[in-house]
């Protein structure tokens, strides 16, 4: 919808959008396969492209992180939207470690500064929206044995599904082993460890009242 923009306005956002066009065209030449148009702002990094793979119309926004080497790669759909700032990293820098990757459907986004940590399978359905700052972690550090270090035990990877038409909300956590049903809704800053069955609305209350303001000391 572009009724009520004025139209030096809306030639700033056709100019943006070219130039992230232009970007896409260059660097989809990398990918394992482009569907179709892909958007990339500025500072975008993509390494190992040749393990991703794109639909149409997908926006890689200003300064996101796609880190391509894992074993499954990274798919997604169309019409996704990767915010501002997000990082999704599967696998070290230096391939150690080599994770598994991420499948995001269609018309799903994932909000600013967001971190998706894909080296357990992560699979995020179609029509589901992160917001900003919400956080993926699809493995967990092994610890039981104290006579060694915990970085020395390893990881246990049991991925992470999140369902059709689901709205996580702003700075919400999710971790290891956690599938999310369809048609979800989890509250602003909810960490969750446990599956959600469909249908969900999940808020994680941690408001505590401590004392009014006086003019007291």
């Amino acid at each position: 919808m572009t009724e009520g923009i004025g139209f030096q306005d809306k030639l700033i956002v056709y100019w943006r959008t070219g130039i992230k066009a232009l970007r896409g065209l260059f660097r989809g030449l990398f990918l394992k396969r482009r569907g179709g148009m892909l958007l990339v702002g500025k500072g975008v990094t993509i390494s190992h492209a040749r393990h991703i793979r794109c639909g149409k119309w997908v926006k890689f926004e200003d300064y996101a992180e796609i880190h391509g080497l894992c074993a499954d790669g990274l798919q997604f759909g169309d019409y996704v939207t990767i915010g501002r700032g997000v990082m999704i990293r599967p696998s070290s820098y230096y391939g150690i470690d080599l994770g598994e990757g991420l499948v995001i459907g269609d018309h799903s986004s994932i909000g600013p500064h967001g971190y998706i940590g894909c080296s357990g399978k992560i699979s995020i359905g179609n029509n589901v929206m992160l917001g900003p700052k919400c956080s993926l972690f699809a493995e967990n550090h092994r610890f039981a044995d104290r006579e060694h270090s915990i970085k020395s035990q390893g990881v246990v990877r049991r991925g992470i599904v999140i369902e059709d038409d689901c709205w996580i909300a702003s700075g919400v956590t999710i971790l290891d082993g956690v599938t999310i049903g369809r048609g979800c809704v989890i509250g602003a800053g909810t960490l969750v460890t446990k599956d959600v069955p469909p249908g969900s609305v999940v808020v994680d209350r941690r408001d505590r009242w401590v004392r009014q303001r006086t003019s007291e000391a």
